[in-house]
């Protein structure tokens, strides 16, 4: 039943970024009502894979390469829905559902045969150490793609061409204000899961746990990257192109520590 259900929840994000990039060009209202309509229930079908997942495998679904990419993607679905529900920001729904569509092709390559759980992943923190983690991702990746509108949007002003994207892209305010919640969200719920991974791994072996891997070192550069943002955006009023940039290069961190956390999940 997974199986089926994550074919057609990845039909369903195949069918809503192809009208979302129509709607794009066209800038038709109807087509953006149907993109919508089809995201929303491509949104429905993946949160109904996720469930029948976690039902056939006993344990959250987030262990394997298959499980961690269509997690993440289902993630940054949710969260866009949210933030769209607060945030009126013109054709974002264009922009978030290209990366969507992108997890769940990547996810469809993977091997999605369902794995025994590893010992030291029966747990109580798994779930909460890692879905926490992954949805901060999610809010962090929907910042880094406002911060890419934003870049555009300003070269466009900056250079005096009010060409393609110019009229199709919302106002550098509304951009810097989705920026800024999503990064607040995405860097408490980042600490979150930091906090609960440091309890599970003194839980697994005290400071021999902490293990300097990898993905820990990724992960500790990460939250560093965002710290720094958030002070300058909060302490110093970084508003501008500067703040922008500094979302795409911490976003990279977050690159970084996602194909870690990949390589640990086909390990």
């Amino acid at each position: 039943m997974s199986h089926l259900l994550f074919q057609l929840s990845l039909a369903a994000y195949l069918a809503a970024a192809a009208l979302y990039t129509v709607f794009f060009i066209s800038q038709k209202k109807k087509l953006h009502a149907a993109a919508r309509v089809v995201f929303c229930a491509a949104a429905g079908l993946h949160s109904l894979n996720i469930a029948a997942r976690y039902a056939e495998a006993e344990h959250t679904p987030i262990t394997s390469i298959h499980e961690i990419i269509s997690f993440f993607a289902w993630s940054l679905s949710c969260c866009y829905l949210s933030f769209r529900w607060r945030y009126a920001v013109k054709n974002f729904g264009s922009f978030a559902v290209l990366p969507i569509t992108a997890l769940m092709l990547a996810a469809a390559a993977a091997p999605q045969a369902i794995l025994p759980l590893p010992p030291e992943l029966r747990t109580w923190l798994l779930p909460f150490h890692a879905s926490i983690s992954i949805v901060a991702y999610a809010c962090l990746s929907l910042a880094a793609i406002g911060a890419l509108m934003y870049l555009i949007q300003e070269r466009q002003l900056k250079r005096k061409r009010f060409g393609f994207f110019y009229h199709r892209l919302p106002s550098l305010d509304a951009l810097d204000s989705l920026n800024q919640h999503c990064i607040g969200i995405g860097f408490l719920l980042m600490t979150l899961g930091m906090s609960i991974g440091t309890v599970w791994a003194f839980q697994l072996g005290g400071n021999r746990g902490l293990g300097w891997h990898t993905k820990i070192i990724s992960a500790m550069i990460t939250w560093l990257l965002y710290a720094g943002l958030m002070h300058h955006r909060f302490v110093k009023g970084w508003r501008d192109r500067h703040a922008a940039l500094l979302t795409v290069l911490a976003f990279a961190a977050v690159l970084l520590t996602l194909f870690f956390l990949l390589i640990k999940g086909g390990n």
